[in-house]
């Protein structure tokens, strides 16, 4: 009797050890790219088994609803679609705005107007038989790239958020509701970050563009480690800064170093739910030239921007370690750089390392996941970048 007393109890405790434990670290990790097709990367041939979401990028606000300004985009998305056959767990999603994408601001302003792009949002939804929608309105309250603003977008912005979240939760298909969100504080000061996170599945932070190719000095457009003003010391950049500050005071404007950690430190500190954040990698680098020796290049002043952009699958073939360009390593930033003597050239960029640590980043401070722009730049050679995540993501699992 006491032998068996014993054996209930150890089955009870087994049970209940079973019922009551965590997920594995991942299952709930979401790995989303976002997806311009090409040539290269066309949508019936994806590696779609390593990501949870695949955001189609984009559709435009056009006459106040959502469409496509390129009607090839119709075939190209069910193409995607189509694929979800071989992939029922992934998530199809379309992504509306993207950098320089004007309307959102008048499409919000009124309830009228608001109600009008949600019709048609949710008829564009079923149209294609989707799985969510990423709103990517760059930015609320701020021109930017010479779009329509207004202080009420702020407001706005929430009202939309509250009409597409209850619009589409009426739908039969399960629908995830994002949207891109800035990797710099003053995008903050104009979203009411809280009341936005009640509708939204996710914050996909743009943790890239941290440093602008038309900046007078040289840097990390996508560092993920903080990087403090007295890493900085001594180093051009933060003369150029401290020259500028004046005039940026005056005008409202505050700078400090910017990266992954540094952005989700402070939208941790609004009190918005880690598990709702996600943040990115980039599949491009930006480039300088005229740029000194000095610092392998690092923090230095400038002559312009080189490229722009460039694809990782470029960087990888005739830069990375070629040509004259060293691969050099930031511990602080946690980011690569490579940097050419001989041209001058400094190129900031995402490898596989340095993705991976931000993959390892976000598990670790129970983040949503990551996302990244886009998956048509990466390699198609082995071990390219959503290799990396993908490994980083189930490590340990």
């Amino acid at each position: 009797m006491k032998n068996q007393f014993f054996l209930l109890i150890i089955l009870f405790l087994v049970s209940a050890c079973s019922d009551s434990a965590d997920p594995l670290p991942g299952d709930d990790f979401a790995l989303m790219a976002y997806y311009v097709p090409n040539e290269t990367f066309p949508p019936d041939d994806l590696p779609l088994d390593q990501l949870t979401h695949i955001i189609f990028s984009f559709s435009k606000v056009i006459d106040g609803e959502m469409a496509f300004n390129n009607p090839a985009n119709d075939t190209l998305l069910r193409t995607l679609v189509e694929q979800r056959a071989e992939h029922p767990d992934l998530k199809v999603m379309i992504a509306c705005g993207g950098w320089g994408a004007d309307g959102f601001s008048d499409m919000a302003s009124t309830p009228e107007n608001r109600e009008r792009f949600i019709r048609s949002t949710v008829n564009f939804v079923q149209r294609y038989d989707l799985d969510g929608v990423d709103i990517d309105w760059e930015y609320p309250a701020i021109p930017a790239a010479g779009t329509g603003a207004r202080p009420e977008d702020k407001e706005n912005f929430t009202a939309l958020m509250k009409g597409l979240r209850e619009a589409l939760d009426d739908l039969d298909r399960p629908q995830t509701l994002t949207f891109a969100s800035a990797g710099w504080e003053r995008y903050y000061e104009n979203v009411e970050s809280l009341e936005v996170m009640k509708y939204a599945d996710y914050m996909n932070i743009m943790t890239y563009d941290q440093v602008s190719g038309n900046a007078p000095f040289t840097g990390h457009h996508t560092a993920l480690g903080y990087i403090a003003e007295s890493d900085l010391e001594g180093l051009p950049i933060l003369d150029t800064i401290n020259k500028m500050r004046p005039e940026m005071e005056a005008n409202g404007y505050s700078w400090a170093p910017r990266s992954a950690e540094r952005i989700v430190n402070i939208v941790k500190e609004f009190g918005v739910d880690p598990e709702k954040l996600i943040i990115g990698g980039a599949f491009y680098g930006r480039a300088w030239k005229g740029v000194p020796p000095a610092n392998n290049g690092l923090y230095q002043g400038n002559q312009g921007t080189h490229t722009g952009w460039m694809d990782y699958g470029t960087i990888r073939a005739d830069y990375e370690n070629k040509n004259g360009y060293t691969r050099h390593w930031d511990s602080i930033a946690q980011a690569p750089y490579l940097y050419s003597p001989s041209d001058s050239v400094f190129i900031s960029y995402d490898d596989p390392e340095s993705v991976a640590k931000k993959v390892a980043f976000a598990k670790e401070a129970g983040l949503g996941g990551v996302m990244f722009w886009q998956l048509s730049n990466d390699t198609r050679e082995e071990n390219g970048l959503l290799d990396a995540m993908y490994s980083s993501k189930t490590k340990d699992l």
